[in-house]
């Protein structure tokens, strides 16, 4: 019996998106978005241009920060699907140091929501043959000889990951002691804003 090898992996990523993280996005809030659950972590701060950014450093520190919800979700928009989108399906002109990364809840859930669905697109149209090509320049150096099944398999386990990492500070959000909202509120309003 022949095996859908891209209909499988279509699969997967469509039940996680359907059942496990879509659902859980639902009703974020700004507040929970740039919330940190510990002191010094990572999150997006608006730099002097305008646009928004996250906070990181090379090579990443061992351990590495404990990020908001705001970093974990633009990671996925701008590094596991915009950018990837342009680099293999577009005109590879999108620089990750360019892009702004989104600044509010909503706007995060709506990009991820937009990049998820044009990746599957283009998903949809590769056959078995497609799928064998070797990454080459469109990924970091150390992909160049991988097809590009095996990024693929990798970016629905980042995807998986980071949603997982997400769904689970919205829980500690909701359980959080009260009084560790002091100071806070939500993106924007007097007193308190990424900066």
């Amino acid at each position: 019996m022949a095996v859908n090898w891209n209909g499988e992996i279509q699969a997967q990523m469509r039940f996680y998106w359907d059942f496990s993280l879509w659902p859980r996005l639902e009703g974020l809030t700004d507040a929970e978005f740039y919330w940190e659950p510990v002191p010094n972590c990572w999150t997006v701060r608006r730099l002097p241009d305008g646009r928004h950014a996250p906070d990181g450093a090379y090579p990443e520190p061992d351990p590495p920060p404990v990020t908001t919800i705001a970093w974990r979700m633009g990671h996925l928009v701008v590094d596991v699907l915009e950018s990837r989108i342009n680099w293999h399906f577009g005109d590879r002109t999108a620089n990750r140091d360019a892009i702004d990364w989104p600044s509010t809840a909503a706007e995060a859930r709506q990009r991820l929501r937009n990049a998820y669905l044009t990746w599957s697109e283009h998903l949809q149209e590769l056959d078995d043959e497609a799928l064998a090509v070797p990454v080459g320049g469109a990924e970091a150096p150390q992909w160049a000889d991988f097809p590009l099944v095996a990024l693929i398999l990798h970016l629905n386990r980042e995807f998986i990951h980071h949603g997982a990492e997400i769904a689970l500070l919205r829980d500690l959000y909701r359980a959080r002691p009260q009084d560790q909202d002091q100071g806070q509120g939500t993106a924007g309003e007097s007193g308190w804003a990424p900066s």
